[in-house]
């Protein structure tokens, strides 16, 4: 399998788990959701769980459907929110916030090194390294 072939199944994975996740934002995980957000987001927990459901929906989406000449730009925006939303991932960690499973301050911890794994994957799936 070529480069190209990979990096075409890396974007449509990493889009395709986008949606995924957005919908269960908007749905079944929807209260799990609200533990990652953190305290000082000035706006009521569910929204902010509404909202990040709704941008990831068309994150995704923009990553599986857009043409090749907008990837790449696609795939800044997809790094940038992922970026975005680590505060939310500490916030978990620090305030001892159990979802998803992650019961532990170990499995909170090791969580967070998934984060950057999740950025380069938006880069790179798009041609941006």
């Amino acid at each position: 399998m070529n480069d190209k072939t990979l990096k075409k199944i890396a974007r449509i994975a990493l889009g395709g788990s986008l949606v995924a996740a957005g919908i269960s934002h908007l749905t079944v995980a929807r209260k799990e959701f609200q533990a990652q957000v953190p305290d000082p987001i000035p706006l009521p927990k569910d929204d902010t769980v509404v909202y990040s459901g709704i941008a990831e929906i068309a994150l995704g989406s923009s990553l599986i459907l857009t043409d090749k000449a907008h990837q790449k730009s696609i795939g800044k925006i997809a790094a940038t929110f992922f970026t975005a939303v680590f505060p939310g991932n500490i916030s978990q960690y620090v305030n001892k916030r159990s979802a998803f499973g992650l019961n532990t301050d170990t499995k909170r911890f090791v969580r967070l090194f998934f984060q950057p794994v999740l950025v380069y994957w938006a880069l790179k799936s798009t041609d941006n390294v």
